[in-house]
């Protein structure tokens, strides 16, 4: 194949790259450079005209949309993703066995702020593992914090019986939404647990988003140790200004916190995994995914139905082109990276007996948007050869490669020495949807998904001929 494109004088592809070149004119390193941006073409050229993420991505969200660990979405999710890859003709596919965690929901999740006749509701969901309220809510007074250390301030005396309240913001002024979701998500993780180690009947967080509206976010807590959970919530963001306005006004005032969720023993469930046999170096292994499980007040679209399928969508692009990989090409989709990273953990322990040597893992998990680059965790031979693709991928918009990157379910295999890879869409909308009723299909940009499958692709194919 490659013999066949350096034969080619003329080269124009989906209007993405034009290539105008002698071969007996270029050396050898130019030689390659331009096979290479021919082959990329050809791998943009069929996602862009044949994807298929796109309407996969459809299909899950409409059939399992609530997806978390433990559930019958999530379960379904799993054969519906196992029949996809089935139906490809792949070398193989595995359903790889982890037991999870099983949080429900439950059906009630109200908030109402009582000040003296005025009583206003305030839209909030349930955080992962939070407990369900007594029967008939949780009533009292409720104390607001912005960080840790006022917290400490006020002491059990302060908190004692009372609804804590973090009310902390996305910092504006970061760049990186995910600089301020990493900044601020510490309150919604430990928050709960360090509140009840002072005597707190129940907690409420800010939603964790820049976007001002009235969808709340939900999202994992940490109890740690700790054997009793207290209920906690998150509020919408502007429910969290109206209740911090109200307490200005009113530091007395009382809310009512009412919950049925509930934690359930663990469940069986599984990894999907997908491959095409390397032809030459069977047991070095590139492997690639996003997250099946996903929160279950939306469809789990951006978070991580569209890693997923760009993964999926790899394999397909190659077999489409009759890629005959050197190397093991596999893709994992990870079941409860959401509240427990269960999955992950199941395959990296799998990975370290399994006689195999994972060179690279690449996670896609930060939505389907138009993808810039990729970041890196590894060594500096891995980070240095890396580098070096700048050239060959800025064309395609995807030129933004960096060091620091990886994502939750590929971070096990980081003491195997793999280089740990992460899709870096664009960030800015990513937050408005993350955890909350608005991460649907209908959310999501056909182009761009496909984009971010081809970008993985392409970063997939030079790491499988050269290496890394």
């Amino acid at each position: 194949m490659k013999k066949t494109l350096l034969l080619i004088p003329v080269i124009i592809v989906a209007g993405v790259i034009s290539l105008n070149f002698s071969s007996d004119k270029l050396q050898v390193g130019e030689k390659e450079a331009d096979a290479d941006s021919l082959m990329i073409s050809r791998i943009y050229k069929e996602a862009l005209n044949n994807g298929k993420a796109y309407d996969q991505l459809g299909m899950l969200c409409a059939r399992y949309p609530k997806r978390l660990s433990g559930s019958a979405g999530a379960a379904g999710a799993v054969e519906f993703c196992r029949d996809l890859m089935k139906d490809m003709k792949l070398d193989s596919v595995w359903l790889q066995p982890c037991m999870v965690p099983h949080w429900e929901r439950g059906t009630v999740e109200r908030g109402t702020v009582t000040s003296g006749k005025v009583v206003k509701a305030a839209k909030l969901c349930a955080l992962g593992n939070s407990a369900a309220t007594p029967a008939g809510g949780l009533q009292a007074e409720v104390v607001q914090v912005s960080t840790f250390d006022e917290l400490a301030g006020l002491g059990e005396k302060g908190v004692k019986g009372k609804i804590v309240f973090y009310n902390h913001p996305f910092i504006d002024e970061l760049i990186s939404p995910f600089d301020a979701y990493g900044e601020a998500a510490r309150y919604r993780t430990r928050g709960p647990a360090e509140a009840q180690k002072l005597g707190a009947a129940g907690v409420l967080v800010r939603s964790m988003t820049h976007a001002h509206d009235n969808n709340p976010h939900t999202g994992n807590t940490r109890f740690d140790s700790l054997q009793v959970h207290i209920p906690c919530a998150a509020l919408s963001t502007e429910a969290a200004d109206m209740l911090s306005t109200m307490l200005k006004k009113d530091a007395k005032l009382r809310f009512k916190l009412e919950l049925n969720c509930r934690q359930l023993p663990d469940v069986l469930s599984y990894n999907v995994v997908g491959e095409i046999r390397g032809r030459e170096l069977p047991k070095e292994v590139i492997v690639l995914g996003g997250h099946l499980d996903a929160w279950d007040l939306g469809e789990g679209a951006h978070d991580d139905g569209a890693g997923c399928m760009q993964s999926v969508e790899v394999l397909r692009v190659m077999k489409a082109l009759d890629i005959k990989p050197r190397r093991t090409i596999r893709v994992v989709l990870w079941m409860n990276e959401e509240n427990g990273l269960r999955g992950a953990n199941a395959y990296a322990a799998w990975a370290m007996k399994c006689g195999e040597t994972h060179i690279a893992a690449i996670e896609s998990d930060a939505g389907g948007f138009s993808p810039r680059g990729f970041g890196i965790s590894g060594n500096a031979s891995q980070t240095a050869n890396f580098m070096r693709w700048k050239p060959l991928l800025e064309p395609f918009g995807i030129g933004d490669l960096h060091t620091g990157g990886g994502g939750a379910d590929i971070g096990p295999l980081d003491t195997l020495g793999t280089a740990l890879i992460g899709l870096e869409p664009d960030q800015q909308r990513y937050f408005d949807h993350h955890h909350a009723q608005t991460d649907v299909f209908s959310a999501v940009n056909r182009r761009e998904l496909l984009l971010g499958a081809a970008g993985m692709c392409s970063l997939v194919w030079l790491i499988d001929r050269k290496g890394i």
